[in-house]
């Protein structure tokens, strides 16, 4: 049985950082795409990072140049790596894998097998 288990949340003012980790059981890493998602209350879910199984990664504009997705196989661990936090990134974060390749259409949540059950993220002004 896949799970997956994201941990690293919490409250930093702007400016700020986290590391959001996501340590999955049940699969074998070098095989899976996983994404990281986040959805703020009353808005939609979006996209906002993903590593291919083949280690190419992509990311939303938003966060482009301020945040880093990577992936420990040997741990089964997926990171986030938040920098230059602002307060339009307060969302519950969402770690998603998926079987074999995304591609382009990363962002899409559908297309992944696993969820985790999230972790807040919170940032003051």
């Amino acid at each position: 049985q896949v799970q997956l288990v994201e941990s690293g949340g919490g409250s930093v003012q702007a400016g700020g950082s986290l590391t959001l980790s996501c340590t999955g059981y049940g699969y074998v890493s070098n095989h899976i795409s996983m994404g990281w998602f986040r959805q703020a209350p009353g808005m939609e879910r979006e996209g906002v990072a993903a590593i291919d199984n083949d280690g190419s990664t992509a990311y939303a504009d938003s966060v482009k140049g301020r945040f880093t997705i990577s992936k420990d196989n040997a741990k089964n661990t997926l990171y986030l790596q938040m920098n230059s936090l602002k307060p339009e990134d307060t969302a519950m974060y969402y770690c998603a894998a998926a079987y074999g390749r995304l591609g382009g259409s990363w962002s899409f949540g559908g297309i992944y097998n696993y969820w985790g059950q999230g972790t807040q993220v919170t940032v003051s002004s």
